[in-house]
């Protein structure tokens, strides 16, 4: 959903926040979804910005939160470790902690959303 000339920079004001050691993102989650995917980032009513993945697991036992930390990991080429739930366990609505550098995590999200 970004477009070619969005820099990092950019992604740190949206849905990537930085952090000390690393970063947090705004993500809202569809658990019970027909697959796994990152479907780029939206805005809410207050324009909040956020990262809508979708995941086949299901609500319950932090088996959704552990999807979502999955396919990030995956898609972001990071250890599920560097991922963590900070608010939100039991809501769609979740802040992630992504440990590393706040400017190479960017453009890792800029690389993954265009991959999308």
């Amino acid at each position: 959903m970004a477009s070619d000339d969005r820099t990092p920079d950019s992604l740190l004001d949206g849905p990537l926040a930085a952090a000390a050691g690393g970063c947090r993102r705004a993500v809202k989650v569809t658990p019970k979804a027909s697959r796994d995917r990152s479907e780029g980032v939206a805005a809410d009513a207050d324009g909040n910005r956020f990262l809508k993945i979708s995941v086949t697991a299901v609500p319950e036992d932090g088996k959704a939160n552990k999807a979502v930390i999955a396919l990030l990991a995956k898609r972001l080429k990071l250890a599920k470790r560097s991922i963590s739930v900070l608010a939100g366990a039991t809501d769609r609505r979740k802040v992630l902690f992504i440990e590393g550098e706040a400017d190479a995590l960017a453009h890792l999200l800029l690389d993954c959303m265009r991959s999308t």
